[in-house]
């Protein structure tokens, strides 16, 4: 059965884990140590009040982080609540998925896509020029079932990503191609080797994120066969 954008929001927690993740009030808070957004948002665990809300920015500043809250599918009168306090919607999000197997079909060239943990020191490098840091690299190394993948194409490094196991889920995050390796396939292949490892740790569907107005990479998922399973975004106030 696909899985419901529901599913796929804990599947992202589980493979992308908060550093503290703690129910406060009508709450769920996560600390997220400089992690990004999908690690530092609140979510509401039912419908809230005005009230509700400045309990979580005590708590959010309790922990030295500026309020920020994730709106998912079902919570529009959240998102209207938020939005009359002057927060803005920032960073709407995509969540993608396919059965895995789609992506199995086609074996990887040789020396073109390797899974392994810990990443190289090379991988890092690339993480590093696309803005993915030592904080981001921590929140990869909290998920439990967990690979880097690293491409080479031309004889060179290609490109990397990072695929984590959840509830029959292999999601894929930091996908990151070199710049002047783009256009020419990285990506696909670094998605068809996740694939093959999240599909020998027992997954059955694969599944991304994409931030709706990243054009590019929204239009290789699709190409790819991943359809569309629901949708997030979030809400701050800017400074």
């Amino acid at each position: 059965m696909t899985p419901t954008a529901h599913q796929l929001y804990d599947v992202c927690d589980g493979t992308w884990p908060a550093a503290r993740q703690f129910r406060a009030g009508a709450w769920t808070l996560r600390e997220g140590q400089g992690g990004g957004k999908r690690v530092s948002a609140a979510t509401a665990l039912g419908e809230v009040t005005a009230a509700d809300v400045a309990q979580a920015e005590t708590a959010m500043a309790g922990i030295g982080q500026e309020p920020l809250f994730m709106i998912r599918e079902g919570e529009a009168a959240l998102d209207g609540l938020l939005e009359s306090q002057g927060y803005q919607i920032i960073d709407p999000v995509i969540l993608y998925t396919l059965p895995i197997a789609q992506l199995t079909d086609v074996p990887i060239p040789r020396v073109t896509a390797f899974t392994l943990w810990e990443p190289l020191a090379i991988m890092r490098e690339v993480w590093a020029q696309g803005g993915i840091g030592p904080a981001r690299i921590a929140v990869m190394e909290r998920a439990a079932r967990k690979t880097a993948i690293l491409s080479r194409w031309n004889e060179k490094p290609g490109g990397v990503a990072f695929a984590a196991v959840h509830d029959g889920v292999c999601m894929v995050h930091a996908v990151e191609v070199v710049p002047h390796q783009r256009r020419q396939g990285v990506a696909q292949w670094m998605m068809r080797a996740a694939a093959f490892w999240g599909q020998a740790q027992g997954a059955e569907h694969l599944s991304v994120l994409c931030v709706a107005q990243n054009t590019a990479a929204n239009a290789l998922y699709r190409a790819l066969g991943f359809a569309e399973a629901g949708r997030y975004h979030y809400r701050h106030r800017p400074k």
